[in-house]
């Protein structure tokens, strides 16, 4: 219903943001993390969710971030609340790292996300975490390079499928990745299969 609010800051606390837009002002809850100042001109990009018993609006300092907030409503068992837990406690780029690494460890030090619900974001996400990194480039999402942890995971995949065991095939690749572009797979396997 609304893409983003452009407006005066008029409260601003730890999870909550009032903006005032022509004379209205907005209630929006915000993550933790986010980066609005307590007073000044602002444009928040929003979501919102309407319930039988209450309405809300979400709102996030940059569109990318909102739709690592959107993807994540599609996992299994997560809503808003919960949602905005995962991103008051981690940052984006966090949040994408501990996906490819497949870190449930990390997910649970968000509060109120079990051992269950992480294990349910990893395997919902897995397929979308492409979506995760996208970046806003001139008010347009467009994916952003594969993270570094992204390309050193692929390789130790790669050495695992031609018979090293996996602590030999991540110590022959973190080595590898010390000395060689790690933004490269192929030149990355070949100088762990050296090393």
């Amino acid at each position: 219903m609304y893409d983003f609010l452009e407006g005066q800051v008029a409260a601003r606390a730890a999870t909550r943001l009032v903006l005032e837009v022509a004379g209205v002002g907005y209630d929006l809850l915000v993550p933790l993390t986010s980066s609005f100042p307590a007073t000044g001109k602002v444009r928040v990009w929003t979501h919102f969710v309407v319930r039988e018993d209450s309405h809300q609006l979400f709102g996030f300092r940059d569109a990318a971030t909102r739709e690592v907030f959107r993807t994540l409503l599609t996992v299994n068992g997560v809503g808003p609340k919960v949602a905005l837990a995962v991103l008051s406690g981690l940052t984006r780029e966090e949040l994408v790292e501990a996906v490819v690494a497949g870190d449930a460890a990390r997910l649970t030090t968000v509060k109120g996300i079990g051992r269950k619900t992480a294990d349910q974001i990893l395997l919902d996400l897995r397929d979308k975490v492409v979506a995760l990194q996208s970046v806003e480039r001139d008010g347009v999402l467009v994916p952003s390079a594969p993270t570094r942890r992204r390309e050193i995971e692929d390789a130790v995949t790669a050495l695992i499928s031609i018979g090293y065991s996996e602590k030999d095939a991540r110590k022959q690749v973190e080595r590898a990745a010390k000395s060689t572009d790690t933004a490269n797979l192929e030149l990355l396997v070949r100088a762990a299969l050296q090393g």
